[in-house]
């Protein structure tokens, strides 16, 4: 069955690997601008890989939260098993990938808690849904029962209810610092796929073209 299913069908994106800005952020960018253009279904969506304790790798998916100066940027719980692994070991990697248009791109490096008045400005910013389950929820632990939600769903809504400015001190918003960001291009008909790594090096960017 495996054999059978499309792998990068249709017309894909190109990739110009001779115009492409001095700096990752920038292509970035415009790549999400296209995806989102083009109906890329959850453009924002990303794999978020940490280490555990005991150097087991762990991924999951989130949502990117922004991309600015300061990293690229995902919101999460302090207590939540992501946030001990980063707490324990600040290195993380995240993995893009926009099947309508045959791309992915993935970077890697430091991340770093951006502070109380970040935090409590994402927090503030989703909706009440959304603000409820994140505190009714002790991420990752192990639950009893079901009913065990609702009544962790109620009082979130009590304390919210009380205090609709409440925010969590668990509640963080962390970014990666990039030490490399690559850009990777499918090319169904020749497979040579166009790969363009940013690396970092001291003050500036070096930019190196990859074997598919």
């Amino acid at each position: 069955m495996l054999r059978t299913l499309p792998a990068m069908a249709g017309e894909l994106s190109h990739f110009d690997l001779d115009r492409t800005p001095a700096e990752p952020r920038e292509l970035f960018l415009r790549w999400f601008g296209e995806a989102v253009a083009a109906g890329v279904r959850e453009p924002h969506a990303m794999n978020l890989a940490t280490v555990d304790e005991d150097g087991l790798p762990d991924v999951r998916v989130l949502l990117l939260r922004d991309v600015d100066e300061r990293g690229w940027q995902f919101a999460t719980d302090r207590r939540s098993a992501k946030g001990r692994q980063l707490t324990a070991r600040p290195d993380a990697a995240l993995g893009f990938y926009w099947p309508e248009q045959g791309r992915q791109v993935r970077v890697r490096g430091k991340v770093f808690d951006l502070g109380l008045a970040a935090s409590a400005a994402d927090f503030l910013s989703r909706s009440p849904v959304s603000r409820t389950a994140s505190l009714s929820s002790v991420q990752s632990d192990t639950m009893a029962e079901d009913s065990d939600i609702t009544l962790a769903l109620q009082e979130a809504e009590r304390l919210l209810a009380a205090d609709p400015d409440f925010v969590p001190e668990s509640h963080a918003v962390y970014a990666v610092v990039p030490v490399s960001v690559e850009f990777w291009q499918g090319d169904p008909a020749s497979r040579r796929h166009p790969r363009l790594r940013y690396r970092r090096s001291a003050d500036s960017w070096v930019k190196e073209r990859l074997w598919p």
